[in-house]
Order: C-alpha cells, then structure tokens, then sequence
C-alpha cells in the first residue's frame, strides 16, 4: 500500500534524533513491498544546521547507507496536499511538523478515506503541554505515542479519540557488531548537549567519571557551549562534535563501554520511555552502563 510521512528531516540527523528511528521504519516499510512517500520541509532547521556546519556530502552518504531514504523536500505555502496523499491508505505526521501543517492535513483527511495518524517522540506533552495542545487532530483516527505516559496524556486531556504505543527501536540493518575493529579506548559517549536538560548529568555521570577514573574516552554531538567544552577539556576527555548516526556503530566498536544519561524530563516524568540511543548501543553489543 502507499503510506505517506510528514516529518522534520530523514536526510540530516544534527541534533535530531527522530530521523534515526524514522530511517528504518521507512526502509523496513519498503522492504516489506510498501511505497512510502516521504515530505520534509525546504527549510527544516536540522539539514540548514547540519549544511552550514559541514556542506551537502552528509546528504549523499546518508542516501547511500539508505537507499530507500528519498524525500520529498517541499515549501508548506506551496504544498499540494491533493497531490502528495493521492492514493494514500496510511498518511503519518510526525510531532516536529508546523502546527498548520497538521491541521492541513487533518482538514485533507476529513474528505478522503486514508488512515491517518499523528506520531508523537518528543516529551513536550509533559514539558510543554501549551504547545501541543496547539496542534488540531480533530479529525486524526489515533496518536502514535513513543510511550505509556504519553499515550495516557493525549487520552486525558482529549487531545486525541484514540492513542497506541509505539516504541522507537535501532534498526539492526545499520546497528550490529563490527566485530572486525578492536576498540581503541575506555568510553564513548554520543550525545548532544542540549537546552541544560541533563548539565549536571552529565558531569555527574559522564565527564567526573571519565577525569577520576582517568579513562581514555571521547565524546560526540552538537550544540556543546564554551563551558562545556572546557569542562571536557579539563577530564582529558575528546571532544570530536558531530557524527552521522549510521557512523556510530564504528565509533561504538572502537570503544569498551558507553553510558546512557537521560535527559531530566525523561527521568522525572516519563518513566519507561528510554530514548532511542540506549537500543543502539546495545544493537552494537557495547556494554551500556545505565
């Protein structure tokens, strides 16, 4: 059948974690014998960063590791939801879309006859309730929620008819043991910084361990300010900035353990709902240390 997502970015992962898990599915999707029609705006934040950072060659390697990854860039003013979802049966929209973006298409569906659903990764149903709440599924058949508690929030607060789990998991395709390399240090850790949800986490748990136990480790991700990377500096810690998630299963090869800190929302109010890095470290056979 022809499925149909809406998301923020397939072809650039910097400091989006979601494309990961989106990724396989559609590759999964389409090996199963599916047509799968992907759209991701023009301007999506994470591609411009991703570009500006490091040019188009990102894009290319990330076609070639997924061959089935071919998205449909597109300007929301000029989009043309007749012609995108004709002869949908499933049309899924991811929760980093623009809010008109969802409501467009939730008017489409209320004259069509596909399935439509919204996918929800994200922990902003917890942290930021008013934002969500901007988004109209009036007419959506269900949410996707990565998660019980999240699943059970659209519920109470009727924000959707209908909610299911749905889980992220690594895609085993890209996320198995490269038994060939012998790692080269202690600990990797792969990681963005972000919005200070895990700052005193990650000294507690990532760069004091590293400096007192004097281990051999690197670091990568985006978004690390000056502090931080001093503070990484001072542990003996490399600091090695953005890699290509389908790069991690050698970057986690080349290593003997990794940690897993989770951002304080997830600790504090989202019980159960690891995110999708701990599923591929452990795809890679890496000792995780939670």
């Amino acid at each position: 059948m022809r499925i149909v997502l809406f998301c923020h970015s397939l072809l650039s992962d910097w400091n989006h974690g979601n494309a990961h898990f989106l990724r396989g599915v559609v590759t999964e999707l389409t090996e199963r014998g599916h047509e799968v029609r992907v759209f991701e705006p023009r301007d999506a934040w994470s591609l411009q960063n991703l570009v500006a950072d490091h040019g188009e060659a990102p894009l290319r390697e990330v076609r070639d590791v997924y061959p089935h990854v071919d998205p449909i860039r597109y300007d929301l003013a000029s989009l043309d939801l007749d012609e995108a979802l004709e002869g949908a049966a499933l049309v899924i929209v991811h929760e980093w879309s623009e809010p008109e973006l969802v409501a467009r298409v939730g008017a489409h569906r209320a004259g069509a006859s596909y399935r439509l659903l919204f996918h929800d990764t994200h922990h902003r149903s917890v942290t930021d309730p008013g934002a969500m709440a901007r988004y109209d599924l009036t007419h959506y058949d269900g949410v996707l929620a990565f998660g019980r508690v999240i699943r059970d929030l659209y519920l109470e607060r009727r924000w959707a008819r209908r909610a299911f789990v749905w889980h992220e998991a690594a895609d085993a395709r890209v996320f198995r043991p490269r038994r060939e390399i012998q790692p080269e240090r202690d600990l990797v850790w792969v990681g963005n910084w972000g919005d200070e949800e895990r700052t005193r986490e990650l000294d507690e748990f990532l760069i004091g361990p590293a400096r007192d136990l004097g281990l051999s480790a690197r670091v990568h991700g985006v978004r690390y300010p000056e502090h931080a990377r001093a503070a990484l500096e001072a542990a003996g810690v490399e600091y090695r900035g953005w890699l290509p998630n389908h790069r991690a299963p050698d970057a986690f090869a080349r290593a003997r353990v990794t940690v897993h800190v989770p951002r304080r929302p997830y600790v504090a109010s989202l019980p159960g709902i690891p995110t999708i890095r701990p599923f591929e470290a452990m795809a890679c056979a890496l000792p995780l240390v939670c």
